[in-house]
């Protein structure tokens, strides 16, 4: 099988993506990913890049690029000049640079839903099916992590949305709280297939920790630092437990908010238990899980980020932790329903507080029963293996009757 992967990340940004690609080619399929000039997450185009690319291969994926203006600092502006820009780009030029012929397109989706119309440029001139990877749901998204309120927009950005969706055969989405919404502009169900995040294999994953931890009862977070991770609710809860020295609170990563954080915990005086460590190589992150004691999700209290599941959960039950949460809707009720961990709402600073009280005074062998049913779970329902041999199926169902035509 051709798959064209159109996707605006792609290695060396670090993206689930990546692993999806490679994945393909170890079954035997031929990838090609068109997609940008790295520059997530940091806003400048990474060294030894730059706006026009040579085509490169990574690990027998072939990657095509095409120039975007970078993100830059990721207020709205900048990010909405990378959007757009990409969309231009790949429209323009895709079709020139992904010469060959495809057997299927498959888009990864994560925020812009711009990456779709590329696709379907691509799709017209190829005349091969598109599979859609919802990750992300817009329009809801540039209202709840975005702030934006122009109603003009909204709309604009939904009508855009419905066109998109319209012109897909298929659409994969990673929470069974996205259905609603995807089927509200115009989506018949029949379209639509539940396709999860799973947990990616982490190479080197017995490299060693990279830097010493503070000790104590350790809360880590790994990931993006940004509004939608809600870090205005950990803060609160640290602020609570300042007096305890035995909770320590450890974030792994960066992000919009990172200097934002930063300021309120000298400000608030939490610089001897609030670590902000910065970003480490995916290969480390092991090492950082098997030292903590709790692993830490959170998301900002809004109806859109209610319907999403973190693509940190099932990564963080595969490592038989117990999972310490302040989020609301699909996200929350998959731990619960894992009995992987401890939950409240999101926003609640005080029952984060004291979630992490009752983790701490948990006897080891109680939290590794957590963390092992979590575990147990995310192997049933996660599995790399099995949720890539879905998806080749619903490609091969999908390429049928072009098969046929060509017959």
């Amino acid at each position: 099988m051709r798959v064209l992967i159109v996707s605006q990340y792609f290695w060396p940004e670090h993206f689930r993506i990546n692993d999806l690609a490679e994945g393909l080619t170890q079954r035997g399929h031929e990838v090609t990913v068109l997609t940008g000039a790295p520059n997530y997450p940091g806003g400048r185009i990474f060294t030894g890049y730059g706006l026009f690319n040579r085509g490169e291969t990574h690990r027998g994926v072939k990657i095509i690029r095409v120039p975007l203006i970078p993100r830059g600092s990721g207020k709205a502006a900048g990010l909405a000049l990378n959007y757009l820009s990409f969309m231009l780009s790949a429209s323009i030029l895709g079709p020139v640079l992904c010469r060959e012929s495809f057997d299927i397109i498959f888009v990864c989706q994560l925020s812009p839903v711009t990456v779709g119309v590329p696709a379907a440029f691509l799709k017209f001139i190829k005349r091969v099916p598109i599979i859609f990877w919802v990750l992300d749901l817009w329009p809801e998204s540039i209202v709840a992590a975005g702030g934006i309120r122009s109603q003009w927009l909204y709309k604009s950005v939904g009508s855009l949305v419905r066109l998109i969706y319209k012109s897909c055969n298929h659409i994969l989405y990673t929470s069974k709280g996205f259905t609603d919404s995807i089927q509200s502009h115009g989506v018949d169900p029949s379209r639509l297939s539940y396709f999860p995040n799973w947990v990616e294999p982490v190479e080197g994953s017995n490299a060693a920790l990279p830097t010493s931890l503070p000790d104590g009862f350790r809360i880590l977070f790994a990931g993006n630092v940004g509004e939608a991770q809600d870090f205005g609710t950990i803060l609160g809860a640290a602020e609570l437990l300042r007096e305890d020295p035995s909770i320590q609170w450890i974030i792994l990563g960066e992000g919009r908010q990172w200097n934002w954080v930063k300021a309120q915990v000298e400000s608030r005086g939490l610089s001897r238990c609030f670590h902000l460590l910065g970003r480490f190589p995916s290969e480390t992150m092991p090492a950082f899980f098997e030292q903590a004691d709790a692993l830490l999700v959170t998301l900002k209290q809004d109806p859109t980020f209610a319907r999403t599941v973190p693509g940190k959960v099932p990564s963080y039950m595969s490592c038989g932790k117990p999972i310490l949460g302040a989020l609301d809707g699909e996200g929350a009720d998959l731990i619960k329903e894992a009995q992987a961990g401890l939950v409240v709402s999101s926003g609640d600073a005080k029952g984060l507080a004291n979630s992490a009280l009752r983790l701490r005074q948990m006897s080891a062998a109680e939290r590794a029963r957590v963390g092992q049913s979590g575990k147990h779970y995310c192997e049933a329902h996660f599995d790399r293996e099995h949720l890539f041999n879905q998806l080749v199926a619903a490609m091969d169902q999908l390429m049928e009757p072009t098969k046929a035509r060509g017959a």
